[in-house]
């Protein structure tokens, strides 16, 4: 194939959990022109990403009127499009783009059926799933080799500002405090908590979050109580994604809940304490990097470590649900994500930096 595009439709964190594919299909035709179509402000993960030739950026939001020009730009213009996720709009972008498609689909037939008539080859994603980067890998299935070793790809790091740089300490920890919707987002409360016992540590916090108004005021409430200490950094809104990347790059240790910087995280090798929910980490965990093709979690643990991620999780039987939070909403609370204490993720932090220090001797 000589032009392929890749097609994925999600948020920032299941792009970037998009890139070993990418690399894959690098590997296996080194000359083709590869694009990435995704919605608009989802694709600044894979920007500098040098398996790339183009990111295409599409409406989210907007309908078909609004998408014509993307329409037309596209007709039949990729010899292979592979589709990664199962929704009917990810599916229509590959039709409309691609000669031939290889697509996720979905395993109840009467949802999927249209789907399959259009592809060279089907990818069920099934009840019992495997990790998301694993069912992506799956789509090259009939062109390439399966791969030995799966790693992210990060996006390419870039100076940070010259105040922030003056203003980091050596061995700083860096904690995400935002999570998108709710049902994911470990309590400001715990946050607050937990911050003044890493400090005891003798660590600098750096608090991360987007520019958005909501993540400006979670990251603020938390960064409050501590006020123009230099023991407590709030970044939140200061960096671009490319910034962030090299931001964690630096640090001792990341914190965070079920979000696209957990994950970015881990594909920059940061030892990382990941607080998730109700998502089942067998499909959406943060990706170990250079772990063989093969499921790194179990669905439910109240503790796994795994190279030098640690996932903790609630201790509740229904546990993960893989729901919207115990009421079925985005803004739903989540009692497991509750029950993971300030207390633990200190224990874990301790024994994390521990290690950290016994290896720097």
């Amino acid at each position: 194939f000589g032009r392929i595009l890749v097609i994925v439709t999600r948020q920032l964190g299941d792009v970037l959990l998009t890139t070993p594919l990418i690399r894959a299909a690098r590997t296996r035709w080194p000359k083709a022109r590869i694009d990435v179509l995704g919605f608009s402000g989802t694709l600044g993960l894979l920007r500098g990403n040098t398996d790339i030739d183009e990111l295409i950026e599409v409406p989210g939001g907007a309908g078909w009127r609004a998408s014509w020009p993307f329409i037309k730009r596209l007709w039949r213009r990729y010899d292979l499009a592979l589709i990664g996720q199962p929704s009917d709009r990810a599916h229509l972008y590959g039709f409309i783009a691609g000669k031939r498609r290889s697509g996720l689909v979905t395993w109840q037939r009467s949802k999927s059926w249209w789907q399959r008539l259009l592809l060279a080859h089907v990818v069920e994603v099934v009840p019992d799933r495997s990790h998301v980067v694993l069912e992506k890998l799956a789509l090259l299935a009939p062109w390439a080799p399966p791969v030995a070793e799966v790693s992210a790809v990060t996006p390419a790091e870039a100076p940070l500002p010259d105040a922030v740089l003056a203003a980091l300490q050596p061995g700083y920890l860096v904690v995400q405090v935002p999570s998108l919707v709710h049902y994911k987002q470990w309590p400001l409360a715990h946050f607050k908590q937990l911050l003044p016992a890493l400090l005891v540590e003798g660590r600098q916090v750096v608090l991360t979050g987007s520019g958005s108004p909501a993540d400006l005021e979670r990251v603020a409430e938390v960064a409050a109580p501590h006020g123009a200490s230099p023991a407590v950094l709030n970044l939140a809104g200061a960096l671009n994604l490319n910034q962030v990347a090299t931001l964690l790059a630096g640090a001792s240790l990341y914190i965070g809940p079920d979000t696209s910087i957990t994950h970015l995280a881990t594909a920059c090798r940061v030892p990382v304490i990941a607080l998730y929910g109700p998502v089942d980490p067998r499909i959406f965990g943060p990706w170990p990097q250079g772990h063989s093709a093969s499921q790194p979690w179990v669905p439910r643990a109240d503790r796994q470590v795994v190279a030098s991620i640690t996932l903790l999780q609630g201790p509740q039987p229904c546990v993960p649900c893989n729901g919207a939070g115990c009421e079925g909403h985005n803004d739903s609370r989540s009692d497991c994500l509750i029950a993971i204490t300030p207390q633990r993720v200190l224990s874990e932090a301790r024994r994390v930096l521990g290690q950290e220090a016994r290896s720097v001797r």
